[in-house]
This record gives structure tokens, sequence and C-alpha cells, in this order.
């Protein structure tokens, strides 16, 4: 009985470590790519303000109040306290950088590139269950970026169409100890492979108070992780899920702005089961059951002009955890269960040029325990701190 728990946990541990490693996120989303968006909670589909609505909606950049060209360029820092049955990571703190620009070649056509983050963090457990015999340690490294070309297209003034290719990037290490006679530890050092996926947007203002966006990107095909081990080639593949997210835009008067979305994120596509290919032998398991389920956000924000130099906003983020008690004990490396997140914001004009923009994000701490044995426990919340600087003419 003894041994067939420590199997079972020894089985927990390995499924667990190469799921995605939530950053200040829903499932292993970011909330927002900058200062700005973080402030809003994510709810800037509708009514994007800077240029780095091309990862979000690419249709923003038609929206955007310039003459020629944005400059906004940021950088996070990401605090993402975690513990498994009572053991913290080791690894605590993370950057998380973002930046765009946006060029209006003339009255309906403007171009722009983007750079942000989509996944990443990471976990270094000394151990996992105290019960079994030695550490059950599980070190884990992850990154996922995008880079975003496209362009927005301002078919009339009610109408604004937008697109991006994007070149995604993702890396990754892993690395758990096991108990002797339960197939020893692995170690698949950093490696790194590039996909593809597409975007899509649009704004539609149906009058001067009300506009509502739409934005969908397509599942992110990566090409296969592949590592070489004592016992042989090692690979398998993560793909990134299709989004699809709706936007309403309410100004009920001059220098407020109210905006709510709803996102929705096919986990279930990309994050149920993925089969590994190994060697006879290899202590890395056949798949890893994560049993991801899709999730749907909601975001509320509010922001409001303090003069003619300041912006104040604030803005609920809530998605019910793709995670559920039957799957925590495939999903010990990847405490990706925070469902609340709180954020505060604020921008001041240095002058008619430039800006500078800073954000806080609180994601409420959340447990989760497996229902089935062994009881696993895991605990996540986390604090996102954005530093945004934007230039336009």
């Amino acid at each position: 009985m003894v041994a067939s728990m420590k199997i079972r946990t020894v089985a927990a541990i390995a499924l667990g470590i190469a799921a995605p490693y939530a950053a200040a996120t829903n499932g292993d989303q970011l909330l927002g790519y900058t200062a700005i968006q973080n402030g809003m909670a994510g709810a800037v589909v509708a009514a994007p303000q800077d240029a780095a609505t091309i990862l979000v909606n690419p249709a923003g950049m038609a929206e955007l109040d310039i003459k020629e060209v944005r400059f906004d360029l940021g950088l996070g820092f990401l605090n993402p306290p975690r513990s498994v049955n009572g053991f913290n990571s080791d690894s605590d703190l993370y950057a998380i950088p973002g930046g765009a620009v946006a060029f209006r070649v003339n009255d309906k056509l403007t171009l722009g590139m983007g750079l942000g983050g989509l996944a990443g963090s990471g976990v270094d457990f000394p151990d996992t269950n105290a019960a079994a015999p030695g550490n059950q340690f599980v070190v884990t490294t992850r990154q996922m970026f995008k880079i975003a070309p496209g362009f927005a297209y301002r078919v009339n003034d009610q109408l604004a169409l937008g697109a991006t290719v994007n070149l995604n990037y993702q890396s990754l290490a892993l690395a758990m100890g096991r108990p002797a006679g339960a197939g020893g530890p692995f170690y698949l050092p950093q490696n790194q492979v590039f996909g593809w996926s597409a975007s899509a947007g649009l704004i539609w203002k149906l009058n001067p108070q009300f506009q509502i966006g739409a934005a969908w990107t397509s599942k992110a095909n990566m090409s296969d992780f592949e590592w070489n081990t004592a016992q042989g080639k090692v690979s398998m593949t993560i793909d990134g899920p299709q989004t699809l997210a709706l936007g309403l835009a309410w100004k009920p008067a001059p220098g407020l702005l109210i905006e709510g979305d709803i996102k929705q994120i096919w986990f279930s596509n990309v994050m149920d089961s993925i089969a590994t290919s190994r060697p006879a032998g290899s202590p890395v398991p056949a798949a890893f059951n994560f049993g991801w389920s899709d999730q749907t956000v909601y975001a509320l924000a509010v922001q409001k002009d303090i003069g003619a130099d300041m912006q104040v906003r604030a803005g609920f983020n809530y998605g019910k955890s793709p995670i559920g008690s039957a799957d925590v004990n495939s999903n010990i490396g990847s405490v990706a269960i925070v469902e609340k997140h709180l954020s505060l914001g604020m921008s001041r004009k240095f002058s008619s040029k430039a800006t500078g923009s800073l954000s806080f994000v609180h994601g409420f701490e959340e447990s989760a325990t497996s229902n089935v044995a062994p009881f696993n426990t895991i605990k996540l919340k986390q604090n996102i701190v954005n530093l945004q600087v934007s230039y336009q003419f």
C-alpha cells in the first residue's frame, strides 16, 4: 500500500513538471503586455490605448491618436509565491519584457510590430513529498514569446480591421528527482523551438459613446522539443491555445472609459494530453495527461482622466481555473490555479510626446487538493508590477 502510494506520487510529479508555468495569468495566458493593459485587467479589446494593441487586437492600431508613430516599451516583474504540500518554490521573481511600435502610413493604413511574453516562469521545489524517500525535487524553466508584425486598416469612420502573422518562440528545461526503484531522476536541459500563429481583429464604433471590439488568435503550432539523453532521443510538442475575445467600451462622459471583455481560451485542444516520443528504458513518462479544461475569462475596468495630464484605472479579471481537483496530481509543476485578479494603474504625461505608466496586479491566493490519492495540495498567489514608457508624434 505504501509502495503503491509512493509510485503514484512519483507519477504525479513526473506528469506535473512539463506543464506551462504560469505568470500573472488566466491559466498560462498573460492578462496584458503593458502597464496600460494590465491596469485595465486585460479589458482592452474594444478601446485600445497603446501600440501593444497589435498583440491583443491589431485593428486597434487604427484607433491610436497619432500622426506618424507611437512607441511603447515596458518591463514587468512577477512575484508568484507557490507551494506543493507545504514546500515553497525557491524561484519566485521573474522579468517580463514587452513592447510595440505603430506607424501611421496614411489615413487608412497603419503598420506595426510587437514583442511580448505569452507564458513563462518556472518552479524550483526542493521536495514535493516528505513521506517518500529522498528529495522529490522539481526544477523547471519555460518561456514563450510572440513577435507580431501586422497592419490595421480603417474601412470608414465606424469600422477598422487588422491582422498579424505571429512568430512564436518557446524554451523549456525540466529536471526532477525520484526515489531509487521508481525510474530514477531525469534531466532535460534548456532547449528552444519556433512556431507560428495568426491573429485578426476589428473595432466597430456604434456611436460616439459605444464601440465593440473582437479579436481572434489561432492555435500556435510549435515545432517538436527534442533532447538527447543517455537512453536516446526524447521529444514532445507543446502548442499554444486558440483564443477569441469580445469587448464593449462605453464612454459615458468626457474623460471616462468603462470596458467589459469576454475571452474564450481553448486549453483542452493543446493541454489535455501531450504524448512523448522516448526510447525504451527512459524515465520520461509516455504522456503528460494534464487534463486542462477550456477557460472563459471576464474582465471589467474603469479609466478616469485626472486633469489634462493624468489617468487612473482599475479593473477586475476572473477566469475559472483550467485545472480541476481530478487533475491536481498531473499539474504539480504547473500551479496555474489563480482565478481572481485585481488591477490598479496610472499614466502621467511628461510632455505632448512622452508618457509614463505604472500598474499593479494582484492574483488572489487559491489552493487545490487532489480528490484522488495521493491527496496533493497546490497553492499560488501572484503579484506583478509593470512599468511603461510611451513616445508618440
